[in-house]
């Protein structure tokens, strides 16, 4: 693709596509994403700022993993694109503008996702905690919850700490599902989270690889290491089993619960 601000992680394109709704984020606009024929992608992938230096909306302090950031693009149908694209209307369709436009469409879209598929978190529980993964965790059960800030600020997270924040709504939610499943005998609260964490430890051995100071390799690398879990989490459920395509935004809210009970990162010590 030439520029890795335009090289989109699977997850970030599934997210911004179970978001859309089929619908253009303008807010102005009724058109379809997919044409007429039902196949047909007339969406586009829309920097809110640019992602290369003659865009528009160009942030010369920003780089490339944070171009092509979920928080980062808008997905729009192609005429809007051109239209908010087009240097010349620069000065109507500001950063502040386009961001206010994905917040607000992809709330709406949330709300109905979980309301037409209450049973969503549920699925996407199973899907994680039923995955068959070959390495074994040894005194791992610890679940014990740490505060949302203190572990962004201890792991060194930037672009994922507004993802994180927003996301941590749902956690109750997700404490009552896990409560539900205990009452009825069941494991898979224990297996998903052993299940994150193995794929966590695998993803931090690849940028460790024997360093010594392995915090400030974390630090460093933090954001990265998040989207490498999401993307493999999401893989693997798309592999072993055959869930909705808006698990992609059911993953995420699990991935944050794990990540408040230390299962993604490192447990704040010294603070």
């Amino acid at each position: 693709m030439g520029s890795k601000a335009r090289d989109y992680t699977r997850s970030t394109i599934r997210l911004l596509d179970t978001l859309s709704g089929n619908e253009c984020a303008a807010p102005d606009c009724a058109r379809s994403l997919i044409a007429r024929d039902g196949e047909t992608i007339v969406s586009k992938i829309c920097h809110i700022e640019a992602a290369s230096e003659n865009g528009p909306r160009y942030n010369p302090d920003m780089n490339d993993d944070e171009r092509r950031h979920y928080n980062n693009l808008i997905l729009l149908c192609d005429e809007c694109h051109s239209i908010i694209d087009n240097k010349n209307n620069e000065d109507q369709y500001s950063v502040e503008l386009l961001k206010q436009w994905k917040e607000f469409h992809e709330s709406r879209q949330k709300l109905s996702i979980l309301a037409n598929n209450p049973r969503l978190l549920n699925q996407a529980i199973n899907g994680i905690a039923e995955l068959e993964l070959d390495e074994d965790l040894q005194g791992d059960d610890g679940l014990e919850i740490f505060g949302i800030t203190q572990k962004i600020e201890y792991n060194g997270i930037k672009r994922n700490k507004s993802l994180i924040d927003e996301y941590a709504v749902y956690y109750p939610k997700i404490n009552v599902l896990y409560g539900e499943l205990e009452e009825q005998g069941s494991f898979k609260k224990i297996r998903l989270l052993r299940n994150i964490k193995l794929i966590y430890t695998r993803v931090k051995g690849r940028y460790l690889e024997g360093e010594k100071d392995e915090m400030d390799i974390i630090r460093e690398n933090a954001d990265n290491i998040i989207e490498e879990v999401e993307n493999e989490l999401l893989n693997m459920v798309d592999e072993q089993h055959s869930l909705r395509d808006d698990v992609a935004f059911a993953i995420p809210i699990i991935m944050v619960d794990a990540f408040m009970r230390c299962k993604i990162l490192e447990e704040p010590r010294g603070l």
